[in-house]
């Protein structure tokens, strides 16, 4: 049997990166997979990619941060594969790099709308689902900054270490309905929103590299793995933890 057999997912953020390589793997694992992003196009090939591949999959436009389009989407799956199983809660961004005396209202709501507020939405429309469904898996994704400083990006690092208190705590709500909730919490990952960020950095890709005791970054499908598991049965005993997966960076 498949690791993620007859499971359904949705996955937030799906069309790059670490979404993208989740989506590809759970398919593989034969789960049933929602993909959802803003990015239409992308989000869209991919889903022709898993499809043409043996896969189940389609996509779905969705902006987290508008709480009636998550209550819509999450609707749609439901009707369209039967059931909810699993919410991989994976969109997000890393905002400006401004200390926070320079940080503008706007600049600290557009991080906070996307990385918790539409974590607290597609857990709260999720959970109905799980329920009647006798049980299921949130997969939230933090990171090492949720648990660790870096001496930048505040406003990122204040919505990681959200997301990582809000997964413990949902954790003890919904353990009576067996549905667990876990935190997976990434060191640098080469996707495009970190190639974006240090584009115009001398160096980026070797700085980054040293910073890691294994000696190199992280490529999505490290993470997708972890994701893999927490969605699987194999983590049945498995909620309110937090799943490191930085190549050491957090042991120093």
């Amino acid at each position: 049997m498949k690791r993620a057999e007859n499971k359904v997912v949705i996955v937030t953020g799906g069309a790059l990166g670490i979404g993208r390589e989740t989506c590809i793997l759970l398919a593989k694992e034969n789960a049933k997979v929602a993909v959802t992003d803003i990015l239409d196009q992308e989000g869209e090939k991919l889903v022709e990619e898993i499809n043409q591949s043996g896969g189940v999959a389609k996509f779905w436009h969705l902006d987290v941060s508008n709480e009636k389009e998550v209550e819509k989407v999450y609707a749609e799956v439901v009707n369209e594969f039967g059931k909810l199983d699993s919410t991989v809660n994976n969109a997000g961004i890393a905002g400006v790099d401004k200390p926070t005396h320079e940080l503008t209202e706007e600049e600290w709501d557009a991080v906070m709308d996307i990385n918790v507020k539409g974590v607290f939405f597609c857990t709260k429309h999720a959970i109905p689902y799980m329920q009647k469904a006798g049980g299921g898996s949130i997969v939230n994704l933090s990171s090492i900054y949720g648990i660790i400083g870096a001496g930048d990006i505040p406003h990122y690092h204040a919505s990681k270490g959200a997301v990582r208190l809000m997964s413990k705590n949902d954790a003890l709500i919904y353990a009576k309905d067996k549905i667990r909730v876990n935190s997976v919490h990434p060191g640098f990952i080469w996707t495009p929103l970190v190639e974006e960020f240090g584009k115009d950095v001398p160096n980026f890709r070797e700085n980054l590299d040293s910073l890691h005791p294994i000696g190199h970054v992280g490529e999505p499908i490290d993470i997708a793995y972890g994701i893999l598991y927490l969605v699987s049965e194999e983590s049945k005993f498995v909620t309110g933890s937090e799943l490191v997966i930085d190549g050491g960076y957090t042991c120093k």
